[in-house]
Protein backbone atom coordinates (compact mmCIF):
# COMPACT_ATOMS: atom_id res chain seq x y z
CA UNK A 1 0.00 0.00 0.00
CA UNK A 2 1.38 3.37 -1.01
CA UNK A 3 1.46 6.16 1.57
CA UNK A 4 -0.77 8.86 0.10
CA UNK A 5 -0.60 12.47 1.30
CA UNK A 6 -1.75 13.91 -2.02
CA UNK A 7 -2.69 17.59 -1.96
CA UNK A 8 -2.23 17.92 1.79
CA UNK A 9 -0.93 21.23 3.14
CA UNK A 10 1.63 20.54 5.88
CA UNK A 11 3.94 22.72 7.95
CA UNK A 12 7.23 21.16 9.04
CA UNK A 13 9.29 23.11 11.54
CA UNK A 14 13.02 22.67 11.27
CA UNK A 15 12.10 21.24 7.89
CA UNK A 16 15.30 21.86 5.92
CA UNK A 17 17.98 19.96 7.85
CA UNK A 18 18.44 16.58 9.47
CA UNK A 19 15.27 14.75 10.44
CA UNK A 20 13.13 17.66 9.23
CA UNK A 21 14.62 17.62 5.74
CA UNK A 22 14.00 13.88 5.47
CA UNK A 23 10.39 14.40 6.59
CA UNK A 24 9.90 17.18 4.04
CA UNK A 25 11.29 15.02 1.23
CA UNK A 26 9.14 12.03 2.13
CA UNK A 27 5.95 14.08 2.45
CA UNK A 28 6.59 15.63 -0.97
CA UNK A 29 7.22 12.17 -2.43
CA UNK A 30 3.82 11.18 -1.02
CA UNK A 31 2.12 14.11 -2.74
CA UNK A 32 2.00 16.79 -0.05
CA UNK A 33 2.79 20.48 -0.32
CA UNK A 34 5.07 21.56 2.49
CA UNK A 35 5.97 24.82 4.18
CA UNK A 36 9.45 24.09 5.45
CA UNK A 37 10.48 26.31 8.33
CA UNK A 38 14.11 27.09 9.04
CA UNK A 39 16.04 29.50 11.24
CA UNK A 40 19.72 30.16 10.53
CA UNK A 41 21.00 27.88 7.78
CA UNK A 42 19.96 29.66 4.60
CA UNK A 43 22.24 27.48 2.46
CA UNK A 44 20.60 24.21 3.51
CA UNK A 45 17.14 25.69 3.04
CA UNK A 46 17.85 26.92 -0.48
CA UNK A 47 19.48 23.62 -1.41
CA UNK A 48 16.34 21.72 -0.39
CA UNK A 49 14.15 24.25 -2.23
CA UNK A 50 16.21 23.73 -5.39
CA UNK A 51 15.82 19.98 -4.98
CA UNK A 52 12.07 19.89 -4.39
CA UNK A 53 10.94 22.96 -6.35
CA UNK A 54 7.41 24.28 -6.09
CA UNK A 55 6.31 21.49 -3.75
CA UNK A 56 7.87 23.36 -0.83
CA UNK A 57 7.83 26.93 0.40
CA UNK A 58 10.44 28.28 2.80
CA UNK A 59 9.70 30.49 5.81
CA UNK A 60 12.43 31.71 8.13
CA UNK A 61 11.63 32.25 11.82
CA UNK A 62 13.31 32.15 15.22
CA UNK A 63 11.15 29.87 17.36
CA UNK A 64 12.62 31.17 20.60
CA UNK A 65 10.29 34.19 20.34
CA UNK A 66 6.50 33.97 20.56
CA UNK A 67 5.94 36.71 18.00
CA UNK A 68 8.11 34.89 15.47
CA UNK A 69 6.19 31.67 16.12
CA UNK A 70 2.90 33.47 15.55
CA UNK A 71 4.22 35.03 12.34
CA UNK A 72 5.36 31.63 11.06
CA UNK A 73 1.88 30.20 11.53
CA UNK A 74 0.11 33.19 10.01
CA UNK A 75 2.37 33.23 6.95
CA UNK A 76 1.95 29.48 6.53
CA UNK A 77 -1.82 29.75 6.58
CA UNK A 78 -1.71 32.66 4.14
CA UNK A 79 0.52 30.72 1.74
CA UNK A 80 -1.85 27.75 1.89
CA UNK A 81 -4.89 29.97 1.21
CA UNK A 82 -6.41 29.30 4.60
CA UNK A 83 -6.23 25.51 4.73
CA UNK A 84 -3.81 23.51 6.83
CA UNK A 85 -4.06 19.72 6.97
CA UNK A 86 -1.17 18.93 9.27
CA UNK A 87 1.81 20.15 11.23
CA UNK A 88 5.02 18.39 12.17
CA UNK A 89 6.68 20.05 15.14
CA UNK A 90 10.19 18.84 14.50
CA UNK A 91 12.39 21.86 15.31
CA UNK A 92 14.29 21.60 18.56
CA UNK A 93 17.53 22.46 20.29
CA UNK A 94 19.79 20.46 22.60
CA UNK A 95 22.08 22.71 24.62
CA UNK A 96 24.84 21.11 26.65
CA UNK A 97 24.72 22.82 30.03
CA UNK A 98 27.01 21.70 32.84
CA UNK A 99 25.22 21.58 36.19
CA UNK A 100 28.17 23.49 37.68
CA UNK A 101 27.69 26.49 35.42
CA UNK A 102 26.79 29.63 37.29
CA UNK A 103 23.06 29.89 37.95
CA UNK A 104 22.40 32.68 35.49
CA UNK A 105 24.01 30.90 32.52
CA UNK A 106 22.42 27.56 33.39
CA UNK A 107 19.01 29.19 33.72
CA UNK A 108 19.46 30.94 30.37
CA UNK A 109 20.14 27.55 28.73
CA UNK A 110 17.10 26.05 30.46
CA UNK A 111 14.74 28.85 29.43
CA UNK A 112 15.94 28.93 25.83
CA UNK A 113 15.44 25.17 25.57
CA UNK A 114 11.89 25.50 26.88
CA UNK A 115 11.14 28.42 24.55
CA UNK A 116 12.01 26.40 21.44
CA UNK A 117 11.15 22.84 22.48
CA UNK A 118 8.01 23.45 24.53
CA UNK A 119 6.60 26.98 24.20
CA UNK A 120 6.86 27.16 20.40
CA UNK A 121 5.39 23.67 20.06
CA UNK A 122 2.53 24.55 22.37
CA UNK A 123 1.69 27.75 20.54
CA UNK A 124 1.84 26.08 17.12
CA UNK A 125 -0.39 23.27 18.37
CA UNK A 126 -2.84 25.81 19.78
CA UNK A 127 -3.02 27.75 16.52
CA UNK A 128 -3.32 24.53 14.51
CA UNK A 129 -6.15 23.19 16.66
CA UNK A 130 -8.16 26.41 16.27
CA UNK A 131 -7.67 26.19 12.50
CA UNK A 132 -8.50 22.47 12.34
CA UNK A 133 -11.76 23.07 14.24
CA UNK A 134 -12.93 25.24 11.34
CA UNK A 135 -12.26 22.53 8.78
CA UNK A 136 -14.58 19.61 8.04
CA UNK A 137 -11.66 17.19 7.80
CA UNK A 138 -9.96 18.38 10.97
CA UNK A 139 -6.20 17.88 10.90
CA UNK A 140 -3.22 16.00 12.24
CA UNK A 141 -0.35 16.93 14.51
CA UNK A 142 2.91 15.01 14.75
CA UNK A 143 5.23 16.14 17.52
CA UNK A 144 8.81 14.94 17.50
CA UNK A 145 9.91 14.06 21.02
CA UNK A 146 12.84 11.84 22.04
CA UNK A 147 13.70 8.65 23.88
CA UNK A 148 15.08 11.05 26.49
CA UNK A 149 11.49 11.76 27.51
CA UNK A 150 11.23 8.21 28.83
CA UNK A 151 14.74 7.15 29.87
CA UNK A 152 16.23 10.51 30.73
CA UNK A 153 19.50 11.90 29.38
CA UNK A 154 22.98 12.75 30.58
CA UNK A 155 23.67 15.35 33.26
CA UNK A 156 24.43 18.03 30.68
CA UNK A 157 21.06 17.63 28.93
CA UNK A 158 18.55 17.88 31.78
CA UNK A 159 16.62 20.67 30.06
CA UNK A 160 16.42 18.76 26.79
CA UNK A 161 15.01 15.62 28.41
CA UNK A 162 12.52 17.65 30.43
CA UNK A 163 11.32 19.53 27.35
CA UNK A 164 10.77 16.35 25.39
CA UNK A 165 8.76 14.86 28.23
CA UNK A 166 6.49 17.89 28.10
CA UNK A 167 5.91 17.31 24.38
CA UNK A 168 4.63 13.78 25.08
CA UNK A 169 2.14 15.00 27.69
CA UNK A 170 0.98 17.82 25.40
CA UNK A 171 0.35 15.42 22.52
CA UNK A 172 -1.63 12.95 24.62
CA UNK A 173 -3.75 15.78 25.99
CA UNK A 174 -4.53 17.08 22.50
CA UNK A 175 -5.51 13.60 21.33
CA UNK A 176 -7.90 13.14 24.26
CA UNK A 177 -9.39 16.62 24.16
CA UNK A 178 -9.95 17.11 20.44
CA UNK A 179 -10.51 13.68 18.89
CA UNK A 180 -14.24 14.32 18.55
CA UNK A 181 -13.39 17.34 16.39
CA UNK A 182 -11.51 15.03 14.01
CA UNK A 183 -8.13 16.24 15.26
CA UNK A 184 -5.47 13.57 15.71
CA UNK A 185 -2.14 13.95 17.50
CA UNK A 186 0.85 11.63 17.58
CA UNK A 187 4.32 11.60 19.09
CA UNK A 188 7.37 10.17 17.36
CA UNK A 189 10.26 9.61 19.75
CA UNK A 190 13.56 8.98 17.98
CA UNK A 191 16.64 7.76 19.75
CA UNK A 192 20.08 8.94 18.74
CA UNK A 193 19.92 10.01 15.07
CA UNK A 194 22.90 10.95 12.93
CA UNK A 195 22.32 14.66 12.30
CA UNK A 196 24.32 17.88 12.51
CA UNK A 197 22.74 18.58 15.89
CA UNK A 198 23.77 15.16 17.17
CA UNK A 199 27.35 15.76 16.11
CA UNK A 200 27.85 17.92 19.20
CA UNK A 201 26.97 14.92 21.35
CA UNK A 202 29.29 12.66 19.33
CA UNK A 203 32.10 15.17 19.69
CA UNK A 204 31.47 15.34 23.43
CA UNK A 205 31.01 11.65 24.27
CA UNK A 206 32.36 9.75 21.24
CA UNK A 207 30.47 7.73 18.62
CA UNK A 208 31.17 4.52 20.53
CA UNK A 209 29.08 5.84 23.43
CA UNK A 210 26.06 6.16 21.12
CA UNK A 211 26.62 2.85 19.33
CA UNK A 212 27.02 0.89 22.57
CA UNK A 213 23.63 2.20 23.65
CA UNK A 214 21.62 0.62 20.81
CA UNK A 215 20.83 -2.92 19.67
CA UNK A 216 21.67 -2.48 15.99
CA UNK A 217 25.04 -2.08 14.31
CA UNK A 218 24.66 1.47 13.00
CA UNK A 219 23.14 4.72 14.15
CA UNK A 220 19.64 5.68 13.05
CA UNK A 221 19.49 8.00 10.02
CA UNK A 222 16.90 10.73 9.33
CA UNK A 223 15.47 8.60 6.50
CA UNK A 224 14.59 5.96 9.10
CA UNK A 225 12.21 8.42 10.80
CA UNK A 226 10.41 10.09 7.90
CA UNK A 227 8.26 7.20 6.56
CA UNK A 228 6.55 6.87 9.94
CA UNK A 229 5.68 10.57 9.96
CA UNK A 230 4.24 10.32 6.43
CA UNK A 231 2.19 7.30 7.45
CA UNK A 232 0.74 9.21 10.39
CA UNK A 233 -0.10 12.17 8.16
CA UNK A 234 -1.74 9.94 5.54
CA UNK A 235 -4.68 8.99 7.75
CA UNK A 236 -3.84 5.29 7.74
CA UNK A 237 -3.04 5.38 11.47
CA UNK A 238 -5.71 7.73 12.82
CA UNK A 239 -6.78 5.22 15.47
CA UNK A 240 -3.30 5.42 16.93
CA UNK A 241 -4.00 9.00 17.98
CA UNK A 242 -2.38 9.80 21.30
CA UNK A 243 0.29 7.17 20.90
CA UNK A 244 4.06 7.49 20.98
CA UNK A 245 6.06 5.63 18.35
CA UNK A 246 9.60 4.82 19.44
CA UNK A 247 12.29 4.72 16.73
CA UNK A 248 15.49 4.15 18.64
CA UNK A 249 17.23 1.03 17.27
CA UNK A 250 16.18 -1.06 20.24
CA UNK A 251 17.94 1.08 22.81
CA UNK A 252 15.23 0.41 25.39
CA UNK A 253 12.04 -1.52 25.89
CA UNK A 254 9.33 -0.15 28.12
Amino acid sequence: MKIDCAHQHILVTGGTRGIGAAITRTLVECGAYVVAHYNRNEESAQKLKNELGSSIHLIKADLSGAMEVARLFSETLEYFDGRLDGIVNNAGIALSSDIHKNAVEWTDDWLKTMDVNVNAVGLLCKRSIVQFEKQENGGRIVNISSRAAFRGDTADYLAYATSKGAVVSLTKSIARAFGKQNIKAFTVAPGFVRTDMAQQFIDQYGEGFALDDIALTKLTEPKDISPTVAMLMSGLMDHATGTTIDINAGSYVH
